[in-house]
């Protein structure tokens, strides 16, 4: 029974070893599988090259996402309604609105009497069908690319580790402008 508990004892402390709590630079780390250890100097180099490929599609997608929110909120705000009998148009709810305010624009002599109207933000915007699915995949894809990316990171590996972070680099420098700021 001791001879048992010693191997099994053994084995955890293996295991405890191979599992580094330190960067540390070797050509030989898996990732994502056993199957994807880079046997040489090449294929490490191609693995690097593949994280900064999938991290730079990370912050492609976030940008796509921010583009998409932005796209779908306009048009929401741009959505025509349809007045209902018995209510007030539109139009004078908007001019009778303490928020708006009437005043005069003018371009080369001519005048023009317009209502100024402060851009709302709705609260919960309606469930959509051609928005809220497209919205999930979206959600579900960036998640997926995320947790890979958080994966090869946590190999410890330092040409992972900067791989990664040029891919974010790269990313950013080009897309980085279509970002929303609240998304990391």
């Amino acid at each position: 029974m001791d001879g048992m508990d010693m191997s099994s004892s053994n084995d955890s402390a293996m295991s405890m070893s191979m599992m580094s709590m330190t960067f540390f630079t070797s050509t030989m780390t898996p990732v994502y599988s056993d199957m994807w250890t880079p046997k040489s100097t090449g294929q490490y180099a191609g693995t690097c090259i593949f994280l900064i490929i999938l991290a730079t599609i990370f912050r492609g997608l976030l940008a796509i996402k921010a583009w998409k929110e932005t796209a779908w909120m306009d048009a929401e705000f741009n959505r025509r309604y349809v007045t209902v009998a018995g209510k007030e148009p539109q139009s004078k709810r908007v001019s009778s609105d303490s928020d708006s305010k009437r005043m005069y624009l003018s371009e080369n002599g001519v005048e023009e009497d317009v209502i100024v109207v402060k851009k709302r933000t709705m609260g919960t915007r309606p469930w959509r069908i051609t928005t809220d699915p497209v919205r999930a995949v979206m959600d579900t894809v960036i998640a997926g690319v995320g947790y890979l990316l958080m994966l090869a990171v946590m190999t410890m590996n330092v040409g992972y580790f900067l791989s990664i972070l040029g891919g974010t680099f790269l990313g950013s420098l080009a897309l980085g402008r279509y970002s929303i700021q609240e998304q990391h």
